[in-house]
């Protein structure tokens, strides 16, 4: 008996020397590590595409508390404006660094990070409603404010009112 006679009688059976069978198991390991490889790249996509709404929905919403709290500082803002001038500002650049320097230049610009701010002066007070630059993608709900200090939010792109629920 041969010792070595296995990949003899390997090669007889395919027609050829031992060669074609190392050749033939190379080329099912090559085709079978790239099935492995697109099952593995697959699998690793489905899996980082899975947290990128998480990570999305929770930026929006630390936009969206931001706003509030902006619209808060406002508030406070107009109080003490109205203490000092005897009246509520009727624009943002009225509280801003060319009026009475009460909040920043970039909120008393109107925008800031992804919102709208408009404060409109009305009879006996003021409105502040803040919307979405890019509804969806900066934000998904407007707010309103007025001198009772209630915030209100909308859950869509119609602007928020006085008559939207309260926001929690």
């Amino acid at each position: 008996m041969k010792q070595f006679a296995f990949p003899e009688r390997l090669g007889r059976l395919h027609g050829g020397g031992g060669c074609h069978v190392v050749m033939d198991v190379r080329s099912r390991r090559r085709r079978f590590w790239l099935l492995e490889f697109l099952v593995a790249t697959a699998m690793t996509v489905a899996i980082l595409s899975v947290p990128i709404p998480i990570v999305e929905r929770g930026s929006l919403e630390a936009a969206e508390m931001m706003t509030v709290r902006r619209m808060d500082v406002v508030r406070q803002c107009q109080a003490q404006y109205r203490s000092q001038f005897g009246k509520y500002a009727a624009m943002l650049a009225e509280l801003g660094p060319q009026g009475a320097n009460l909040i920043p230049a970039s909120l008393a610009s109107g925008e800031k990070d992804g919102y709208r701010f408009v404060l409109t002066a009305v009879p006996d007070g003021y409105t502040l409603v803040a919307r979405p630059q890019v509804f969806g993608k900066t934000g998904r709900r407007t707010f309103f404010l007025d001198q009772d200090g209630i915030v209100h939010q909308n859950w869509g792109p119609e602007l928020a009112s006085l008559d939207s629920p309260e926001f929690k």
